[in-house]
């Protein structure tokens, strides 16, 4: 056994003598330097675009005006009009309620059956000026009479022709002829306040006449406007008191959307259009200019599925309150013609409670170099320096909206900025540079307002 294991040890020293033979007559393998990986990363260049500062939000849809149907009168409901029902769309000066009309028909002929008979009075006073004028006159003859007699006995009575008695009852006619006249004198003194007092009576009625005449035209209550019907409180027979809310409409000519915009991005955007600055305080004179300068323009826009449609909106005002907990302020954008431009199956009306997305802008005022905001890292970029080799750049931006942000200092034109990620980064790596001319594109569309939408 101990032969058997013996025999294996000179095969083996056999087998380390040739290959110690061959290893001794080769060479040693050349040893190469370790080499540089680069880096493949995506890349867009850096060129001044035209900037249109934008803030976007969200808000729900309202209609610009909302009518009440307030009862003027009161009265029982005899007419409601069929289609008036929540949310039937009616017509302009559609006849929509009508109060009776019975107790304010009996007002009318009242007043007027009064004004005809103070007008009677005026006619009868008339008469009566004429008959006492007359009178006056017959009167007036028989007192010159009645002195005419009185000299005559007076002259009697001092020759002593004429006894006392005589004179004196002769003294009492003619006084009371006196009183005859001054009565109708009187009378006709009385006659133009009597006429004035008959007029002013007349006007009373006329006006109790136009007045009823209001309530009767109050009882038909019709829609001023093109409306959409909102709430309807009213029923056939039913008794209305004045003041009580019938009906309540939505105009269909203009919706109105506000949307809740952050402070900060408001005002920059105002202060990126302001060039030359704007005026100090604020008035409906100011305003309105300041509005004008800057140039607002705002499109309102409906995101179903895959479907985007928009609509031409105008800058219509701020809000007159600061949500205090968001720091946010009301911006408000009206459509004109919310339901004439509405196309059945492709583009839907503009309706109350519809949520939608309100874009405002103002003219491009500046070129700025933009970037994507998913390339800052810590508020630093990457870029390709001459080299091909990472720098890691601090920047200053400017106006920041949506997915970019405009960089005021710290990037040259024609610089390469990797918006790609890049872990780990390292300054001075290799980088291999390739363009993405879709993100370059995208880029200027969204800085110039937007990529075209449907």
């Amino acid at each position: 056994m101990l032969i058997k294991k013996l025999l294996i040890i000179p095969p083996i020293l056999i087998g380390v003598a040739v290959l110690f033979y061959m290893a001794s007559g080769r060479q040693a393998p050349e040893r190469k330097p370790p080499e540089e990986r680069a880096r493949t990363v995506r890349v867009i260049t850096a060129e001044p675009v035209s900037l249109v500062p934008r803030v976007t939000g969200f808000g729900s849809v309202y209609p610009g005006t909302v009518w009440s149907a307030i009862a003027q009168v009161a009265g029982e409901v005899v007419y409601v009009h069929p289609g008036l029902k929540k949310g039937a769309i009616l017509a302009a000066d559609t006849e929509i309620v009508r109060i009776s009309p019975a107790d304010f028909v009996l007002a009318i002929s009242q007043a007027q059956a009064n004004i005809r008979s103070a007008q009677a009075k005026l006619a009868e006073l008339k008469v009566t000026e004429t008959n006492t004028t007359d009178l006056l006159k017959i009167e007036k003859g028989g007192l010159e009479l009645r002195e005419a007699e009185l000299n005559r006995k007076q002259a009697l009575f001092e020759r002593g022709t004429v006894a006392q008695s005589a004179l004196e009852l002769e003294q009492r006619e003619t006084l009371a002829q006196r009183k005859k006249v001054q009565d109708l004198e009187n009378a006709l003194r009385l006659l133009p306040t009597q006429r004035t007092v008959q007029q002013e009576q007349i006007a009373v009625y006329r006006a109790q006449l136009e007045s009823a005449k209001l309530d009767l035209a109050r009882t038909s209550i019709k829609l001023p406007f093109d409306a959409r019907i909102a709430e309807v409180k009213v029923e056939v027979e039913q008794f209305v008191q004045t003041g009580g809310t019938l009906v309540t409409a939505d105009s269909l000519d203009v919706a109105e959307v506000e949307a809740q915009i952050p402070i900060s991005q408001f005002r920059a955007m105002v202060r990126a259009s302001a060039v030359g600055g704007l005026p100090t305080g604020i008035t409906a004179q100011s305003l309105s200019r300041i509005v004008k300068k800057i140039g607002f323009e705002a499109t309102v826009r409906l995101r179903t599925g895959n479907d985007i449609v928009e609509w031409p909106a105008r800058f219509a005002r701020i809000s007159d309150t600061v949500d205090p907990k968001t720091r946010t302020i009301g911006a408000i954008v009206a459509v004109d013609g919310a339901y004439a431009k509405a196309t059945p199956g492709d583009r839907p009306p503009l309706t109350k409670g519809m949520f939608v997305e309100i874009e405002i802008r103002t003219r491009a005022r500046q070129t700025r170099i933009v970037v994507p905001r998913a390339a800052f890292h810590d508020g630093k970029l990457y870029v390709v320096n001459a080299e091909g080799r990472l720098d890691i750049r601090p920047v200053t931006t400017g106006l920041i909206q949506g997915d970019l942000a405009a960089i005021a200092k710290g990037i040259a034109p024609g610089e390469l900025v990797v918006v790609s990620d890049l872990i780990p980064a390292v300054a001075g790596m290799l980088l291999v540079p390739q363009s993405d001319d879709e993100l370059q594109t995208r880029l200027k569309a969204e800085a110039a307002g937007g990529a075209s939408r449907r």
